[in-house]
């Protein structure tokens, strides 16, 4: 039995996190190919068919685990389980309703508060592709150029005023992205070296994003340090520093220097 013949019951928590990221990337894309919807319109039906698919599938593979998603009402039950199912059924709905590459679907798993497991899919890329916690790949070697001048991924909409200033005053490079899937995914691809956020998210923003990029290496906080905690009553969890660990000191540094 091939693993795509597999029943999502019998996966591995990673494997059923990776192959639901991917349908649902999948249905995603081919609602936009189809026509039937553009714009806002577009987004919309597109978060609400992938949240289906995904929480659906998630409720029978593992009836006793909670869901957390963007698109669902919240229920405080989630608060007393260990292990919570954290998704966002198509994160960067603007850039997907506007045909861009920059958008992804996460889906985590929180244990105990900690995003243990997760994979992003960006549907958008040639083939499409998933990053998983449980297929890490070797950063490259940076070059010289990367270590004197790294780049900073920021929204390409409302960029944080303290990734701005950072940026100017490590005299890295800015470059403009959708998603918070895609920004940090191109750091855990070798797009870009340091993805910090200040202008507000929730849990399902950065939850498969953290396990994914945690497991691949990188350094991943809070923008004072603290860790990423997930599974709290108030989902909302305006700030995160993804980078290469070369960087974290420095950039932390810098931030409590802003005051």
């Amino acid at each position: 039995m091939s693993m795509a013949d597999t029943p999502l019951a019998a996966l591995s928590d990673a494997a059923l996190a990776a192959r639901l990221a991917e349908e649902a990337g999948r249905l995603a894309v081919a609602l936009r190919e189809s026509g039937e919807f553009s714009g806002k319109a577009l987004g919309d039906e597109g978060d609400r068919q992938a949240n289906q698919l995904l929480c659906s599938a998630l409720a029978a593979a593992r009836p006793d685990d909670a869901i957390l998603s963007e698109e669902e009402r919240d229920s405080t039950a989630r608060l007393d389980r260990s292990r919570v199912w954290i998704v966002d059924p198509v994160d960067g709905t603007r850039e997907y309703g506007e045909c861009r590459a920059d958008w992804a679907v996460h889906v985590a798993l929180a244990i105990d508060g900690m995003a243990e497991v997760g994979a992003v899919a960006l549907p958008g890329l040639a083939g499409g592709t998933v990053l998983r916690s449980d297929m890490p790949r070797p950063l490259a070697p940076l070059t010289e150029r990367q270590e004197q001048c790294p780049r900073f991924l920021v929204s390409r909409t409302r960029p944080a005023r303290e990734a701005l200033a950072l940026c100017d005053a490590i005299g890295g490079e800015l470059v403009a992205m959708g998603s918070a899937g895609a920004k940090a995914m191109a750091v855990v691809r070798g797009e870009a070296e340091i993805y910090l956020h200040s202008g507000g998210q929730y849990e399902w923003d950065s939850c498969a994003p953290v396990a994914v990029a945690r497991a691949h290496g990188l350094h991943c906080s809070r923008i004072d340090g603290s860790p990423l905690v997930y599974n709290r009553a108030d989902p909302y969890l305006p700030d995160l520093l993804i980078c290469r660990p070369q960087f974290a000191g420095r950039v932390l540094d810098l931030v409590a220097g802003l005051g």
